[in-house]
């Protein structure tokens, strides 16, 4: 799995990927503020909704700060995903160092 820091999924997405973005948090946290073209599916639902998923696709997993995603970028992996990011920081650090309009909590 990589890691990437929010400037570089900025860059990354700037320059032409476009990769699955997949926000593993709550609804609630989910409803405060999320990345654009970002998909849900709280971590806790990942196992029973995984084939709602391209498993080819470059698919960067988001949370609040960067541990939850983390595990579920893992579990990607563990379940045929080869092209998983874990988005470091996560949204917190996404409004600290891309977008500071972004509501944090």
């Amino acid at each position: 799995m990589r890691q990437f820091r929010p400037a570089d999924l900025a860059a990354h997405i700037e320059t032409g990927h476009t990769p699955v973005l997949l926000d593993v948090r709550e609804p609630w946290e989910w409803n405060l503020c999320r990345l654009p073209g970002a998909i849900l599916i709280p971590m806790h639902e990942l196992p029973a909704r995984v084939a709602e998923l391209n498993k080819q696709a470059e698919t960067v997993v988001i949370c609040h700060h960067g541990v939850r995603s983390f595990h579920a970028a893992r579990y990607l992996e563990t379940v045929g995903f080869g092209d998983v990011i874990n988005l470091s920081g996560g949204v917190a650090a996404w409004a600290d160092e891309v977008d500071p309009a972004m509501p944090r909590y």
